[in-house]
Parts: structure tokens; C-alpha cells; sequence
């Protein structure tokens, strides 16, 4: 089968396409047929050799942490009612692949009513987007500023915080994504390239700042953003798509009355992910909310799909299909 691995630490042609035998399902696990793969910024920054030290990866491996597709075969224990089923999966890591095997349990069942490109796209972003919409707990006519509004879990959050009944201000770079923020849901759009932004967000908030905050964007931006959340507030900071999440100074929140929380709340236990991506598949199924799907690439153009990442030339997110 045809794989992509990171044969160094450095930029996108540092991937490259390879073969490895076909997998066999061992006790309690099945083969999965992947037809879509999840591509994260966050393995566009690990390729590069950033937070090694705590992820643990070391060239060469192969990349990508979900998928999804059909069961094609199934191992010892495991009920062959399995076979010809659609899932998705997380796989720990080697998603970049023709196949995947992964424990019976990992799986989850894509309902009728949705595709599986449409049911990957949600495997990550989607539990996190329900955590962080729960914790949040929205009401009707607060102020919800999202930053990175037009990246993959910015567009759900989006339509969450406005489904919810929140005057949603989304703040994106260029038109093209400000127009999609707005598409979803976004009462107010504001361009966080240019100077001044933050009062631009604070004028649509009515001058008072905003009551929530969902920092997808880390680093300056996100400090900017924790500026505007009003005394008593909620920020929820998660993104590193510049390379660090935004420094909060927590004396000064505690000051404010801000309740802050990080990437805490968008990792789950196994079993808590498995719950929360059918409930996405659920909502999505339903029409509830839809995953914005900007870009697919073929498998073996996976550098290119990275290179369109670190560009910031992407919205939605980003699949390989195989």
C-alpha cells in the first residue's frame, strides 16, 4: 500500500510517498480502507520539527491521526458485521495511508444521511467545537468573538455561537474567508491583518467588548483578543497556527473576573472523543451544522496540501483523499 512519511524535519518536500506491506487485522482489530485522511495544522508544525520534545515524533513516521473509510476486513473476536461498514477513526498516528488498522473499538459508524468526507472532516474539530460551544454556555444576545473564523473548527464554532443566539463577530484574514465567516452565521467580520482590528471588534460589540472569546489564532492575535473580553467573561484559547498560543497574563484576568481555558478543553479521553465525534456526526446528519470542506488533495500531493496550509491559503478543512 502507498504511504507518505516525513523522511526529515523541514519544509513540505520533506514528505514524500512511499510502500509498505498490506496490513492484517490482529485480535480485536480491523483493516480500514481510508478514502479521506484529516489533515491538521498542527502536523504541518510537527513536520517542521516544533514540539518534538513533547510530542515524541521523529523522522521517519508517517503523519496523521484520523481517518476515514470502510472496514474492509476484521481479526479474531471481532464481529464481521463490521465488513462494508463507513467509519472514521482516530489512529494515533500513520493516517497518511492507503490503509489503517486500528482496535474495533476506535471505530466510529458514519449514520446514514452523510458522506464520508463530510463524517472525517468532523473527527477532530467536531468534538472540539461541542466542548468548547458546552463550556462556554452561550446565551441568547451575548457578544461571541471567534478568531480564526474561517479554519476548520472556527466555522463550527461559528455556527454554534449563532444557533445559540449570539451576536457572533468572526474575525479571519482577506475576503474570501470574511465572507465565509459571514456565510455561517458571523453578524459582524473583521480583518485581523490590518491595524487596529481590536477596536474594530470592539465597535461591533457596542463598545463594551465581548462576553466570549474563542482563540483559534494563539499568539499576538490571541493576546489582542483576550483584551476585548469584557469583565467577567470567558476566553478559550486553543490555536497555534502562529507557531505559540496566545500569553495570557492571569493576575490581569483574575483582575477582570475572565474565566480562562486552554487546550485542556479540547482533549478527551478515547472513550469521551468517540462519544463526542458521533454526536457531531449526529448534528451534522441532521443539518445542524455543516463542515466546511475548503480543499482536497490526492494522498501523494500531501506536500502540497501542507505548503497551502502553512501559506494561510486554506478554509474549512483540508483532506486527502486516497
Amino acid at each position: 500500500m502507498r504511504i507518505v512519511q516525513v523522511t526529515a524535519f523541514g519544509g513540505p518536500e520533506v514528505l514524500v510517498v512511499d510502500r509498505r506491506p498490506e496490513p492484517v487485522a490482529g485480535a480485536g482489530q480491523v483493516v480500514v480502507g481510508v478514502s479521506a485522511v484529516d489533515v491538521l495544522s498542527l502536523e504541518t508544525q510537527l513536520r517542521t520539527g516544533w514540539g518534538a520534545e513533547f510530542f515524541g515524533q521523529s523522522p521517519p513516521y508517517v503523519p496523521g491521526g484520523g481517518v476515514g473509510g470502510r472496514v474492509l476486513s476484521v481479526g479474531e473476536g471481532v464481529d464481521s458485521g463490521w465488513v462494508g461498514r463507513d467509519v472514521i477513526t482516530m489512529t494515533g498516528d500513520g493516517g497518511y495511508a492507503e490503509r489503517a488498522v486500528v482496535p474495533v473499538e476506535a471505530l466510529v459508524p458514519v449514520p446514514d444521511g452523510l458522506g464520508v468526507r463530510e463524517a472525517t472532516a468532523l473527527l477532530q474539530i467536531g468534538p472540539a467545537a461541542l466542548s468548547l460551544a458546552g463550556a462556554a454556555e452561550i446565551e441568547p444576545g451575548e457578544r461571541v468573538l471567534v478568531t480564526a473564523a474561517a479554519g476548520g473548527l472556527g466555522t463550527l464554532l461559528v455556527q454554534l455561537a449563532h444557533a445559540a443566539g449570539a451576536h457572533v463577530i468572526a474575525t479571519a484574514r482577506g475576503g474570501r474567508k470574511l465572507g465565509l465567516a459571514r456565510e455561517l452565521g458571523a453578524g459582524a467580520v473583521v480583518d485581523h491583518s490590518e491595524p487596529g482590528w481590536p477596536e474594530r471588534v470592539r465597535e461591533a460589540a457596542g463598545g463594551a467588548g465581548v462576553d466570549v472569546v474563542f482563540d483559534g489564532a494563539g499568539g499576538r492575535i490571541g493576546q489582542d483578543a483576550f483584551g476585548i473580553v469584557a469583565s467577567g467573561g470567558r476566553f478559550f484559547t486553543y490555536g497555534v497556527p502562529g507557531g505559540s498560543f496566545a500569553r495570557i497574563d492571569l493576575e490581569e484576568a483574575g483582575r477582570r473576573g475572565v474565566g480562562v481555558r486552554g487546550m485542556e478543553q479540547v482533549r478527551f479521553a478515547p472513550e469521551e472523543g468517540r462519544r463526542l465525534a458521533g454526536l457531531a456526526l449526529a448534528e451534522a446528519a441532521a443539518g445542524r451544522i455543516r463542515p466546511v470542506i475548503g480543499q482536497t488533495f490526492p494522498l501523494d500531493r500531501a506536500a502540497e496540501a501542507h505548503a497551502a496550509i502553512e501559506a494561510r491559503d486554506t478554509v474549512g478543512k483540508t483532506l486527502l483523499l486516497v
